[in-house]
């Protein structure tokens, strides 16, 4: 309790100010994913935005740019291989969203918190080590900046910025109010019972102004009470939702922070997992951090210590939404809330290709084909029937005879065009080596001179594997790396390993 406590304290310092988010507030997209990408977009769209809030991504291995919708609008994304190079080309990007996998979400995450661009780090992955989060959590403090995560969904501040998947589609999200900001402030452990509770706010109040998942595990970067304490000092929140759940001593310092005056606007809480008393021996449930340890770490210890300090705590998860219309009631007709108006919410335009599968339009065909028909009871390839072709036994070479030009060639250029087909399978649109190495063959030199004839022709223009393989290679070898070390030092140099498919 006393950890959970120093915790708290220390964060509240990084968070006094309360608005972690705006409707400007500009991300740094870790790891491309694109429909977490492409549902931020939306929003934006759905809100209103000037700009998408989206600035860039960070793709380790590769820079360019990617192709996203913003509204109706086509529009190109940055795309940087390191964070140093994206932070410094979006210098006015604060908020860094790590999809990275569990095994280098520390890392980068890490990375980040290290750029002095960067407020805000929401880190996705579960299974991130506890040791690496610590170290997270501790370097975040000392220097003034905030971690949502690990595990988390991520967060919203409705009608300005939202993280990733958080609140689903565009049709839970219109649902639940989320494209205009109401007068709750919400937080909770669980992404799920987030989206749960946005709904279930928005039936009763006016909608939430912001919403946070924190995550699920035993050591998060920001806790319960860091938020509501944020909440607190900010003006356009009137009452505050709680979620929490059974596992280690979060709740309690929410409770000293009640105890203490800290919370002056009115809380209503609750703690899943009542049920664990139901079963004889201990239960770990979905999350990390909910098992309980003790007496103290139970949901009914819990419920009793936050209804004690003066929460509002119904008597189940059934009577937390008349809970939440009670008492937003209670502050409207007391004159401390003026309910939001209703706005409409602008049509996000829907892809194509779901609108084609929903039957909801019909498009035009954009290629008339005089080579292939497939009018009839079987397709024809200039002519020749399908079964035709399965028959006489017709190669690759034969079908592109029929395809290019129309008619069936003489076995001899049908093979030639095999051979060019298969060269290109086996080594790409680029195969000057193993031309080489087939003449050299031909010409009858023997087995070394006509590989070495290949060899030497590969260079830059066509690759430069084996030169550029045998350079990486060799001073991996001079510096006594494992494979595993040298794979991650060329990963985080944006580097792909040449000489095994240019894959890392």
């Amino acid at each position: 309790m006393l950890f959970v406590q120093q915790v708290s304290c220390v964060i509240d310092d990084a968070m006094a100010t309360g608005q972690l988010f705006s409707k400007t507030t500009q991300a740094l997209f870790y790891n491309y994913k694109q429909l977490p990408i492409q549902r931020m977009l939306d929003f934006d769209f759905l809100c209103g935005r000037e700009t998408p809030s989206v600035a860039g991504i960070i793709n380790p291995g590769g820079d360019g740019f990617q192709k996203l919708f913003f509204g109706q609008e086509e529009i190109a994304i940055p795309v940087h291989s390191t964070v140093d190079a994206a932070c410094a080309a979006h210098p006015t990007a604060d908020v860094f969203i790590n999809f990275a996998s569990f095994r280098s979400a520390a890392a980068s995450s890490l990375a980040a918190l290290k750029q002095p661009t960067i407020r805000v780090v929401a880190i996705i992955a579960e299974g991130v080590p506890e040791a690496d989060t610590k170290q997270l959590i501790a370097y975040a403090r000392a220097n003034n900046k905030v971690v949502i995560g690990p595990a988390t969904v991520g967060g919203v501040q409705a009608g300005a910025f939202k993280i990733g998947d958080t609140a689903g589609t565009i049709d839970n999200i219109i649902q639940c109010k989320l494209y205009r900001p109401g007068s709750v402030g919400f937080v909770s452990k669980s992404g799920g019972m987030s989206n749960e509770l946005y709904n279930t706010i928005a039936r009763v109040t006016d909608g939430i102004y912001e919403g946070i998942a924190i995550g699920g595990d035993v050591f998060p970067g920001s806790t319960l009470s860091d938020h509501i304490l944020r909440f607190n000092n900010i003006p356009q929140i009137k009452m505050m939702v709680v979620l929490g759940e059974l596992g280690g001593r979060d709740e309690y310092s929410l409770v000293e922070a009640l105890k203490q005056g800290k919370v002056t606007k009115p809380v209503v809480a609750w703690v899943s997992g009542t049920c664990a008393t139901l079963f004889k021996s201990e239960v770990q449930f979905g999350h990390a951090g909910a098992k309980s340890g003790g007496e103290l770490e139970s949901a009914q210890a819990k419920n009793q210590a936050l209804r004690d300090a003066g929460a509002v705590v119904p008597t189940s998860y059934e009577a937390l939404e008349t809970a939440i219309k009670e008492t937003f009631e209670k502050l409207a007709d007391e004159g401390k809330i003026t309910p939001v108006k209703e706005v409409k919410p602008p049509q996000v335009p829907e892809d194509l290709n779901s609108a084609i599968k929903s039957g909801k339009v019909r498009a035009p065909t954009h290629i008339i084909s005089t080579i292939s028909d497939d009018r009839g009871e079987e397709p024809c390839y200039a002519g020749v029937p399908m079964s035709s072709i399965v028959e006489r036994g017709y190669g690759v070479g034969d079908v592109i005879s029929l395809l290019w030009f129309k008619r069936s060639l003489p076995r001899y250029c049908t093979q030639f065009i095999e051979i060019c087909v298969m060269l290109c399978a086996d080594h790409g649109p680029c195969v000057s080596g193993a031309h080489n190495t087939i003449v050299t063959a031909r010409a009858g030199k023997d087995l070394v001179s006509s590989l070495v004839a290949g060899l030497l022709t590969i260079g830059p223009r066509f690759g430069g594997a084996v030169d550029d393989a045998a350079r990486y290679f060799k001073d991996a070898y001079d510096r006594s790396l494992t494979p595993y070390e040298f794979v991650e030092g060329m990963k985080k140099k944006g580097i792909r390993v040449p000489g095994i498919g240019h894959r890392y």
